[in-house]
């Protein structure tokens, strides 16, 4: 193979120590952030095409459920908790968040992903009821819950040690945890964004025990709270870290990695942090696709940055297209923005015009079926028209 960056200078040195897939350095990765984004990004795709199959683009039909709004952590970034005396406060009963499942269920989605407020009102068979309620009734959807932030307040709210709580869990039906909460796992900036936020420690302690019980984990990151790129830097390699004792300990590790921009319009965050534009969030996400070499599986985030950049990132590292979230309310809260689900069609879109496969997967990023793209998108009523037309036009 040619390489794409020669080796004639240290900077171009980097790109082609990234290109040959050799593991990058903390300094090493902090120097990507001065490189030409090009330049950058041609690596990241070209090892995106390595590391994943290169002619498709993946992505999950799911939904997001969020059973309650109340929280106590208050964190400055969120738009979405409410306390209980707000009138908008609320936490769902099951039959609510059954009649949600069914409307997933009719367009075929695999899966849910379960997240709430810190709610100190609930008590554990709660959450023990709900899983086994849905388990009972929605037996082929997947149940991903409860963030670390949450799973934290459990073990201090039920006094029960982490491998007793978490196996209680699985025992009433969870299947995995999502990664929610990672944000930036560096303390420092944790303490200024959020002071009573989960810290980067009890973070990776959880996530460590839910892989070491062979439970979906995946890892994430939210950049734009004025951190610097040594500590996205370190971040990534944090997570690197614990991808490579994961697999070796326990053979299973994070299906994925998924990160998106901090969004501040209706938050206390608003004037005070920067956000991350278009540029800065396919940047880092190429950064990403260089140094989290053992985890092939990375997300482009429409959400965030809207399905132009989404599409934009299938050339900047990204292979996937992230999920339908039939239902989402906390990025677009904190955003202001209307982009609170994607369906199937503008998923297939998406990926058919960046010149991609476009394959619906579960949560593991295996491919469950590829979409008739024609069908989908009407190209084959419309190529029947034209046909006709032709057949029928004066000679």
């Amino acid at each position: 193979m040619t390489p794409l960056i020669p080796s004639a200078s240290p900077d171009t040195g980097l790109l082609a120590k990234a290109e040959r897939g050799e593991r990058l350095s903390h300094a090493e990765i902090t120097a990507l952030y001065a490189l030409p984004l090009p330049e950058v990004a041609a690596v990241a795709h070209e090892l995106r095409l390595r590391r994943t199959d290169p002619g498709t683009v993946t992505f999950l039909i799911d939904r997001n459920i969020n059973y309650t709004n109340i929280c106590n952590v208050g964190c400055n970034f969120c738009a979405f908790y409410r306390t209980k005396r707000q009138k908008d406060s609320y936490t769902l009963d099951y039959e609510q968040i059954s009649e949600k499942i069914v409307e997933l269920e009719a367009v075929g989605g695999s899966r849910i992903l379960m997240q709430g407020g810190v709610n100190p009102k609930l008590p554990l068979s709660y959450y023990t009821g709900l899983l086994r309620h849905i388990k009972a009734h929605h037996p082929t959807i997947r149940i991903e819950a409860f963030s670390p932030e949450e799973v934290l307040f459990m073990e201090k709210a039920f006094g029960l040690d982490l491998d007793t709580l978490l196996d209680t869990l699985i025992e009433a039906g969870l299947d995995g945890l999502p990664g929610a909460g990672g944000e930036i796992l560096e303390d420092d900036v944790r303490a200024k964004a959020a002071p009573a936020r989960i810290r980067s420690a009890d973070w990776f302690r959880i996530l460590d025990a839910a892989q070491r019980k062979g439970l979906y984990t995946i890892s994430t990151m939210v950049i734009g709270f004025g951190e610097s790129y040594a500590q996205r830097a370190s971040h990534l390699i944090k997570i690197r870290d614990q991808q490579d004792k994961a697999l070796r300990e326990y053979g299973v590790g994070f299906a994925g990695f998924a990160m998106w921009s901090l969004q501040t319009e209706h938050t206390r965050l608003h004037g005070k942090a920067p956000g991350a534009s278009a540029h800065e969030y396919l940047q880092q996400l190429a950064v990403a696709r260089i140094a989290l070499d053992n985890q092939p599986n990375i997300q482009a985030s429409w959400p965030a940055q809207g399905f132009k950049v989404a599409q934009a990132a299938l050339y900047y590292g990204a292979s996937d297209l992230g999920s339908t979230m039939l239902e989402e309310n906390v990025v677009s809260a904190a955003g202001g923005h209307g982009r609170h689900n994607a369906t199937v069609r503008e998923l297939v879109r998406i990926a058919h015009d960046a010149g991609f496969k476009p394959a619906i997967r579960n949560s593991y990023f295996q491919i469950l079926r590829y979409p008739d793209v024609g069908a989908v998108l009407g190209l084959n009523a419309a190529a029947e028209l034209d046909e006709a037309r032709a057949v029928g036009a004066p000679g």
